[in-house]
């Protein structure tokens, strides 16, 4: 039996390293399920579920959301995925049929699905304005364009690594990955030391087919930091969605518009883009919510 998907969060070389692995298989292979994706889809969307549970872990707040966004000029369009501070992620891509050959690697061509464009990462934290910050895609391969992203908007060096691995009948084999930030005071042996680590790590994709744990993983990218585990959190795909909240929705496009959907005298069906779920409104509750609008 799998284990269910989680994260774990550690510290190495006596704090000077902060660190994140998460295994995410269950999670991806649920989005896939939801948007029906393309291998290549199921990647990009992946990888930034994947990253958006590990970041979303590190927000403080029980009601802190972290959004992140690739709009890209590929064929995918963009990416979008939503988390909250107990790592539940929700997102989607814009085109979730898209079909591209391996790139030069062999590998699912992620990069060239998203092409050249920008990374959104946006923070309400509860305050007037939330945090944004946008850096341009490096590679659009996603890990590179998060470790872009630290070094810049948030001044933090870090090393990203994710990955989605597909089985043959394009359900989700293996996917997860791990964030590993130096804290300023992080001292050169330290630095060099997980230099020289990283370059050895094969891939994520390789280290959890290979049957290790996120824990594992964290070890292996921090080899000789004496890592000290803090934290498990359970992570998954969860959508917030209900049909009040969508009557929410359709009251704020207000009482013109509604009033010209019961006008039409057909039942409406709206469409959450994060789990794909579809809700049915009758003409009858249009009158009812055309009541509430202004």
């Amino acid at each position: 039996m799998d284990v269910a998907d989680y994260i774990v969060r550690a510290t190495a070389a006596n704090a000077q390293i902060r660190a994140f692995a998460a295994k995410t298989t269950d999670t991806v292979e649920e989005a896939r399920q939801r948007h029906n994706t393309s291998p290549v889809a199921t990647a990009a969307l992946g990888r930034l579920l994947t990253a958006g549970g590990m970041m979303g872990s590190m927000l403080k707040g029980d009601k802190d959301i972290l959004t992140l966004q690739i709009k890209g000029d590929g064929p995918i369009g963009g990416v979008t995925v939503t988390a909250d501070s107990k790592a539940q992620v929700k997102g989607y891509v814009l085109e979730p049929q898209v079909m591209l050959p391996p790139n030069a690697l062999g590998k699912l061509d992620v990069g060239g699905a998203v092409g050249q464009g920008f990374l959104n990462v946006i923070k309400d934290m509860g305050l007037k304005e939330p945090y944004s910050g946008q850096t341009m895609l490096q590679t659009g391969e996603i890990a590179e364009d998060l470790t872009y992203y630290f070094a810049n908007s948030e001044q933090v060096p870090s090393a990203v690594g994710l990955g989605v691995l597909m089985e043959k009948n394009n359900t989700v084999k293996q996917a997860g990955g791990f964030i590993v930030q130096l804290m300023p005071f992080a001292e050169e042996e330290v630095i060099e030391k997980l230099e020289e680590n990283l370059k050895n790590i094969k891939s994520v994709t390789a280290i959890l087919d290979a049957g290790h744990t996120p824990e594992e993983m964290l070890n292996m990218v921090l080899e000789g930091l004496e890592v000290e585990i803090l934290e498990t959190i359970s992570t998954g795909f969860y959508c917030n969605c209900d049909k009040k909240r969508v009557e929410k929705a359709i009251i704020s496009i207000g009482k013109k518009e509604i009033q010209d959907m019961i006008d039409d005298n057909k039942d409406i069906e709206v469409n959450c883009h994060f789990c794909n779920t579809n809700y049915n409104f009758s003409v009858e509750e249009l009158k009812e919510i055309v009541k509430k609008s202004k």
